[in-house]
């Protein structure tokens, strides 16, 4: 395999990908997305979640850049944040999912998580649409835990309503 090459921060916020991709330290990292089954929980999840947070000023953004520190650059594939007009977010948003492809492998996701557990973001959802499993990952508990329904403050969303079946 032929070494990465570097890529400047400044090149990388100023640069669209398509599909867009991760930035760490100099490194363009590939995302894996695109398949039905995870498109479609980003859909319900965007769905479900922007009714009930508009109204308290937050956004429900899907695959928004977040510069996590100097040298990263983190596209969660969902998350909700204060109402912003940056482009790329700089501030922690107040949650981040992450939804599973078959391709993804848990130790490309714990470097996501971990980016996002320094940053500052207090919940991270974890949704497998093909294992029909979720986990949540907090800044007090930073080991995900396995859950029958996703939680934050007072928004529940049972993997039922998420992932019926098929």
């Amino acid at each position: 395999m032929p070494p990465a090459t570097l890529v400047s921060l400044e090149e990388y916020l100023h640069t669209e990908y398509e599909p867009d991709c991760d930035y760490v330290d100099g490194v363009l990292e590939g995302r894996n997305v695109g398949k039905k089954r995870h498109s479609r929980v980003q859909q319900k999840l965007i769905l479900i979640l922007s009714p009930v947070l508009q109204h308290l000023g937050l956004e429900v953004l899907p695959e928004q850049r977040l510069q996590v520190s100097p040298t990263r650059v983190r596209i969660p594939d969902v998350c909700v944040a204060d109402v912003s007009s940056d482009e790329v977010i700089q501030t922690p948003p107040l949650l981040c999912i992450e939804v599973l492809s078959p391709d993804d492998r848990w130790n490309r996701i714990q470097r996501c998580l971990d980016d996002y557990l320094r940053f500052g973001v207090p919940v991270i959802w974890i949704v497998d649409p093909y294992e029909k499993e979720a986990w949540i990952v907090t800044q007090e508990q930073p080991k995900p835990a396995m859950v029958e329904e996703l939680r934050w403050n007072d928004v529940v969303v049972p993997l039922s309503e998420l992932l019926p079946e098929e």
